[in-house]
């Protein structure tokens, strides 16, 4: 029956509620259970289309998880890799890693109430787990102090960042906090270090036109095109040939505040992606990207209050040496 107002009017139908997933897998050593739902396919067994889906592991290594009881079905049933392949349903695994770079830099959490976690990130650490890194993730990390398995992101920051990240705490709020950021109705101030020249006239305000680079790794600025990206910036101190700069990006486009500083002959100190993306390689500790999430303020959409964060890190300008 069709809804409608106390005059007769018909009323658009009410929005369907997304049902998240509840995973039958407990998390383990911080890692929550990863689910994939099958595809049609002619797959042979599940153990054909774990090895051909994920082939950094091996099929011997699925076959050993699932005998294990590490994969199985919404129901928490084991999955037998010999059984015959049944699309349409979903399966729940650990992630895992044989060989993982140890990252010998700490997160600290600046504050921790039943609704927000707030952390300061160090450089070179994912937010959450990616490619080559698990444990060493943000997340995985906070996951395994804190123990709160419903911890999750509420916006994130490049690996090469350091500074401020927010984490919602329950599944019924998260949406209201991660809407936050999407509305842009978090003021967010970055600092970084760039090459400064005497005489150089910062502009008060950056926008331009940022779309995919011809590599996917990279964003660039198209000229012509109606502006998608705003950052404002000031100056907050000179050292020799370089500067600190005070960044409040309004949109948050990928590498946004990268390629404004590039765009403009001052990429930012360290910077292995603009203007030149260098090759792939271990990391360089002693060249941290010099780019700062150094506060976030908002007010709390659940408690009405005003919340304001300060990151406790601090950038560094280049030594005579360098």
């Amino acid at each position: 029956m069709r809804r409608s107002d106390p005059a007769g009017n018909p009323l658009p139908p009410k929005p369907r509620r997304r049902v998240r997933a509840v995973s039958p897998l407990p998390m383990r050593d911080g890692v929550s259970a990863s689910w994939v739902s099958l595809p049609a396919g002619d797959w042979g067994s599940f153990g054909h289309f774990f090895a051909e889906r994920f082939p950094l592991v091996t099929r011997e290594d699925w076959h050993a998880r699932m005998r294990l009881g590490e994969v199985v079905d919404d129901a928490g049933g084991p999955v037998d890799p010999d059984a015959p392949y049944r699309p349409h349903q979903r399966l729940w695994y650990y992630r895992a890693l044989e060989q993982e770079d140890d990252i010998p830099f700490e997160e600290t959490v600046l504050f921790r109430d039943e609704y927000l976690v707030v952390a300061d990130k160090p450089h070179f650490l994912p937010v959450v787990p990616t490619g080559r890194y698990l444990q060493h993730s943000l997340l995985v990390r906070l996951k395994r102090k804190l123990g709160i398995e419903t911890l999750t992101p509420a916006h994130r920051i490049d690996r090469g960042t350091a500074g401020l990240v927010i984490f919602s705490v329950q599944a019924n709020t998260r949406d209201r906090y991660q809407t936050l950021f999407r509305e842009r109705a978090v003021h967010k101030v970055y600092e970084a270090i760039v090459p400064w020249k005497e005489g150089t006239e910062l502009p008060p305000v950056r926008r331009s036109h940022l779309m995919d680079d011809a590599s996917f790794l990279r964003t660039r600025e198209a000229l012509g095109c109606e502006p998608n990206s705003e950052t404002h910036m000031q100056v907050l101190e000179v050292q020799g040939g370089h500067a600190r700069l005070r960044l409040s990006p309004v949109t948050g486009r990928k590498h946004q505040l990268r390629v404004h500083c590039a765009a403009m002959g001052m990429p930012i100190l360290h910077d292995d992606y603009y203007p030149v993306l260098r090759p792939e390689g271990p990391d360089d500790y002693s060249r941290p990207l010099q780019l700062l999430a150094r506060s976030v303020e908002f007010t709390d959409p659940v408690t009405g209050q005003v919340r304001r964060f300060e990151s406790e890190r601090r950038l560094a300008f280049p030594t005579a040496a360098e």
